[in-house]
């Protein structure tokens, strides 16, 4: 390794534990702390830009994130690697549905048996339904369309509880199983093998298979378009979270910092502290959406409810699960179609192609 490269490696290092420090601040508020400062978002951020010891660490951490881009993008350390970790990523493809099916299964169950509806700051029950859809995803069965009536569920929920925007994931998520389908393994693959096959008992009397095999057949050619909705689905939920509820919302991050004494753990003001964990999770998520280093993004946001789950032991793990699972996804898949790393991939083998090789 060079130099330079062992310097990039460097300040890579460096920037996530800044973004990690940042981002252990990240949680859903509202789940953690019942009252909030009576601060207005106008004079909190007014205050905060007017401060120098907020702005400042602020665009510290900003063009040092810049520069770390830049310094990758010229010298490129560690490609060996960076490959190895695509080519075991790929290999995890065919597990995508399922990862999905699990992710969203498993919160809808926890929501149904606690009693809340979805987001655990909405205390309406609606047990049976949301029961009855997270163990069909579990299982695998009829897939597509328990993704569409989960959204269904949701979008209906939001008109008359606004509260759920908190998760927001649920838009991205549902729309990506339905994308992905049940995959393997199901309760679908299971009786579509069986409706198949001659002679059964099953495929005489299964009335869905023919039906369900030409939805497949119309449905393939978009199942490419999964790690863009994965990603902006994502990505839009950052955003929603770091800029509602941090910086236009900043009496609720202040009570949060207190009531965990967040200043104690590194040496910053309470501003800093919702200032640096709203643009982080707003910069984040705008990557995510551009499909910029999306791999990174992934990796850094599973570092962030980690820690986050570590530092807010209050904050309840099942509203993070189907964040965790879309960006595991991530991990898998990389941006996809319509992306900036998909751009760039395109741009470099160009390069390549229209360089001669040498004599």
């Amino acid at each position: 390794m060079t130099r330079a490269s062992r310097l990039v490696s460097w300040w890579c290092a460096v920037i996530v534990l800044l973004v990690l420090a940042a981002g252990s601040a990240m949680a859903h508020e509202e789940y953690v702390v019942d009252d909030e400062h009576d601060t207005g978002a106008v004079a909190f951020l007014t205050d905060a830009i007017g401060d120098p010891f907020v702005v400042g660490p602020l665009l510290a951490g900003g063009l040092a994130v810049l520069a770390a881009v830049a310094a990758y993008l010229v010298f490129r350390p560690l490609p060996e690697d960076f490959a190895a970790f695509r080519f075991a990523m790929g290999e995890y493809t065919e597990y995508v549905p399922w990862l999905l099916r699990i992710s969203f299964g498993i919160p809808l169950i926890g929501a149904g048996f606690g009693g809340y509806f979805i987001s655990p700051a909405v205390d309406v029950q609606v047990r049976l339904l949301q029961i009855a859809l997270g163990f069909l995803l579990l299982f695998g069965l009829a897939t597509r369309l328990v993704a569409l009536l989960t959204l269904g569920t949701y979008l209906v929920g939001l008109v008359f509880e606004p509260r759920l925007l908190l998760q927001l994931e649920f838009v991205g998520g549902s729309l990506a199983i339905a994308l992905a389908g049940s995959g393997r393994p199901s309760a679908d693959h299971v009786l579509s093998r069986m409706a198949g096959t001659p002679g059964t008992l099953y495929g005489r009397i299964d009335l869905v298979y023919g039906r369900a095999r030409r939805f497949r057949s119309r449905i393939e050619a978009y199942e490419q378009f999964l790690p863009m909705v994965t990603r902006v689905g994502l990505g839009v939920t950052f955003v929603y979270l770091g800029v509602s509820q941090k910086l236009l919302r900043p009496g609720i991050a202040l009570a949060v910092v207190d009531n965990y004494d967040l200043t104690a753990v590194i040496p910053a003001s309470p501003e800093l502290w919702v200032m640096g964990a709203g643009l982080t999770e707003a910069a984040l998520g705008a990557a995510l959406i551009a499909g910029a280093f999306t791999r990174a993004g992934a990796a850094t946001a599973i570092a962030m409810f980690s820690l986050t789950l570590f530092a807010l032991p209050d904050d309840p793990v099942l509203a993070h699960v189907a964040l965790f699972g879309m960006a595991s996804v991530l991990l898998i898949t990389g941006g996809g179609p319509y992306s900036v790393d998909n751009r760039m991939t395109v741009v470099e083998d160009e390069v390549e192609s229209a360089t001669p090789s040498p004599a």
